[in-house]
């Protein structure tokens, strides 16, 4: 057996195979400031995410919500390692990240295209990122098996990509980020491409993997309602700051600014 293959297995060891018994991970965000160059139209540099300083407790759902542009995306690229930061902290589980690649983060995260995959299977996909860290087969057979039960996909393992519904699809995506039994999930608009009510549905299975999980989860979406349904605390953003976060019935009954009551009434809730 190869070095890695036993690290992976003293890893495995360690956390144990089970989605039970859940890692408790909180992630502390202080004065992040992420700055890209200006543009050739315009001479200003344009700072994404400004000072923003947040604390997600660990086994939290939080949303992150805002107009288009306001630095959600960033700051979730920021927190699985995807970008630098110009300033400030970041640490997972009380560990600073500065210059931990996203590789050693121990961070998933589902972008809105899913981008599985083509030639895979649905078990291929599961496999993939478990392959390139050396899993041994035993290993990665139980974890693939004990997460397609939990999606309910067990069925679809053997199709691929092309042959399975907008909502198989979706759990694939999941499955993939959830078999490598992440510290944090993060999710950018995930059922931002789905029917309305397999929306719905797909709300409700984030609902149950969270209560099973306890799973640290950020989750990036455009719908507000959505946001204040799911989640347990809602944090509203606005060019690259933060403008309040709080639970969906404080956000409601006292909003911080205009800005957050103006915002929270654009959608029906």
């Amino acid at each position: 057996m190869s070095r890695a293959a036993r690290t992976f297995g003293k890893e495995l060891d360690t956390r144990g195979l089970r989605f039970k018994n859940p890692r408790v991970t909180a992630i502390t965000i202080q004065s992040l400031t992420k700055t890209f160059p200006a543009p050739e139209w315009n001479g200003s540099a344009i700072a994404a995410v400004d000072g923003l300083s947040l604390t997600v407790s660990g086994g939290e759902l939080l949303a992150l919500v805002g107009p288009s542009g306001c630095g959600k995306t960033t700051l979730l690229r920021l927190i699985a390692g995807l970008e630098e930061p110009t300033s400030g902290n970041l640490a997972i589980a009380d560990q600073d990240q500065r210059g931990v690649p996203p590789e050693h983060r121990d961070v998933a995260l589902v972008f809105q295209t899913l981008a599985l995959y083509p030639h895979m299977t649905a078990r291929g996909n599961l496999e993939f990122g478990l392959k390139l860290r050396k899993a041994p087969a035993a290993e990665m057979a139980a974890r693939v098996s004990e997460t397609a039960k939990l999606l309910g996909i067990t069925d679809c393992l053997t199709r691929r990509p092309a042959e399975l519904s907008s909502g198989q699809r979706q759990r694939v995506a999941l499955g993939r980020a959830l078999v490598r039994r992440p510290k944090v999930l993060l999710l950018d608009e995930p059922f931002a491409n789905l029917d309305v009510p397999l929306r719905r549905e797909m709300r409700r299975e984030l609902q149950r993997l969270h209560r099973e999980l306890k799973l640290t989860t950020i989750l990036v979406t455009h719908d507000q309602a959505e946001a204040l349904a799911l989640c347990q605390r809602v944090a509203v953003m606005n060019a690259g700051r933060l403008e309040q976060v709080a639970e969906p019935a404080v956000l409601r009954e006292q909003p911080a600014s205009s800005f957050v009551s103006t915002f929270l009434d654009t959608q029906p809730i």
